[in-house]
């Protein structure tokens, strides 16, 4: 199956793919190279595009020095597939907690996949503004719909512990993206501040 293949199926029939997937052996590097690094890189590039090439209107048209710019990005591409193989290894180890069945694979699978709505949405970078970060919540939402479903079939923990497994889940989410964010932010900021009009380091 090809990646567009299943970008379609995860987010146009989710339920149905996630059996598919369940039954499948995929290491864990095949899934970060041949999977999340392309999808993660798409929000990677138009991010670049967007604060380097296209600007800040707000800003006066301020853009990112180019090199500044590549190197936000490749430190925020590496961050994110840290995250989301750290995410997996959250996941797995929570399963006993929500009485979930163990499998460091499967979680990674569930980790990997269920971004995939996300990492689509990452192309709205280009242009920064509101409506595109209101979109990107929009994505997020129905990525944390995805979650569910794959903690649901993948990990199986009983149906009345599955939506309190997402929540968790989602809070540790939330909690890796925060710490990404300050990680990211504490290697380019300084470069991002001095290249802005009117700053003085």
């Amino acid at each position: 199956m090809t990646i567009v293949e299943r970008v379609k199926r995860i987010c146009l029939k989710p339920k149905d793919e996630w059996q598919v997937i369940a039954g499948e052996t995929t290491s864990a590097a095949d899934l970060l190279k041949n999977y999340a690094l392309p999808l993660a890189a798409i929000g990677a590039v138009a991010g670049f595009i967007g604060v380097s090439i296209v600007g800040f209107a707000a800003l006066g048209g301020f853009h990112v020095p180019i090199a500044t710019g590549l190197i936000s990005a490749i430190v925020g591409l590496a961050l994110s597939l840290v995250m989301v193989y750290v995410l997996g290894l959250i996941i797995d180890a929570l399963a006993p907690q929500f009485g979930a069945e163990k499998s460091k694979s499967q979680a990674l699978k569930v980790a990997v996949y269920s971004f995939t709505p996300g990492w689509l949405a990452g192309v709205l970078g280009i242009i920064p503004s509101a409506l595109t970060g209101l979109l990107g919540l929009v994505a997020l939402g129905y990525g944390i719909y995805v979650l569910h479903l794959g903690l649901a079939q993948l990990m199986k923990p009983p149906q009345e512990k599955a939506t309190i497994y997402t929540v968790v889940v989602v809070l540790c989410g939330v909690g890796l993206g925060i710490v990404r964010n300050i990680i990211a932010g504490a290697i380019t900021a300084p470069a991002m501040m001095a290249a802005m009009p009117g700053f003085h380091g």
